[in-house]
């Protein structure tokens, strides 16, 4: 993989992937704010896949997990403005506003295809890049103009921006099952559950009689083979979409568990 990165400061960069495509799955500490300037990517959650293109702009609220593979697209490498939105830079926004405490929203994607506000403010980052020296506070003027463009093209974005509550104590089993295709660390698990990692190991030992990493295994497998027999996908999609890192050791993992390899449940069928 070819990747190269360019920073006016750690919370703004221009990302660049030229390899056939990359994959990684995450969990977003921080809101993140993505302009599109050339390639794709398709982010993958539990409940909904999106399919980002040249010229897309769209917010990640922090806390999500989900599955990111970025793929160059006509001949151009996949390239991206991104700007992190910190809690500590929100903290400090939303003091000065005095606002009153708000009602948590659902968290998820929110898109603004080519709305010419951001798409301006965005685009006028990419000159930034390549200065040795730059204005002073233009990073933080930039991340504070972006805010208020969010605050006044959507009126519900105050609740995801200014909610600095951390994740609570939540019904483990319910978010494992909506969940498990992320390959995460178990820490991560916890603690998007309420938990430290020895509780998280207790409390699934105790609703699951087995181990996490047995039963995540044994999951995304069955996963992968309700996606080759419903869907006939292909095992290099089906790979990286269930939560595995590397083809060779999924088929390996997939015919451990079933007795054939993907490709010979595909030529079954």
């Amino acid at each position: 993989m070819k990747y190269t990165a360019q920073y006016i400061t750690e919370d703004i960069k221009l990302s660049c992937y030229e390899d056939s495509f990359f994959k990684s799955d995450i969990m977003f500490d921080q809101h993140m704010l993505v302009w599109f300037i050339s390639g794709e990517t398709k982010i993958v959650q539990a409940e909904t896949t999106y399919l980002f293109k040249q010229g897309d702009i769209f917010l990640i609220p922090r806390n999500q997990l989900a599955t990111i593979i970025n793929y160059p697209k006509d001949g151009l490498p996949h390239k991206t403005v991104v700007m992190h939105l910190s809690t500590a830079r929100l903290r400090d926004y939303y003091e000065k506003l005095a606002m009153q405490p708000l009602v948590p929203s659902a968290q998820k994607i929110l898109c603004y295809n080519h709305h010419p506000l951001l798409e301006s403010c965005l685009s006028s980052l990419v000159p930034y890049f390549d200065m040795k020296e730059l204005p002073p506070d233009i990073a933080s003027l930039k991340i504070t103009e972006a805010i208020s463009i969010l605050r006044a093209i959507d009126k519900g974005i105050d609740n995801v921006l200014a909610n600095f509550d951390e994740p609570g104590k939540i019904e483990l089993t319910g978010f494992m099952e909506k969940n498990f295709m992320f390959n995460l660390p178990l820490e991560k698990f916890g603690y998007l559950t309420g938990r430290s990692l020895t509780t998280f190991k207790r409390d699934f030992q105790k609703a699951y009689q087995i181990t996490p990493q047995r039963w995540l295994t044994q999951k995304r497998l069955e996963l992968a083979h309700y996606h080759f027999v419903e869907k006939h996908a292909r095992p290099v999609d089906v790979c990286y979409e269930v939560g595995f890192e590397n083809l060779s050791h999924f088929s390996f993992a997939f015919k451990k568990q079933f007795g054939y390899t993907p490709t010979e449940l595909l030529n079954r069928q």
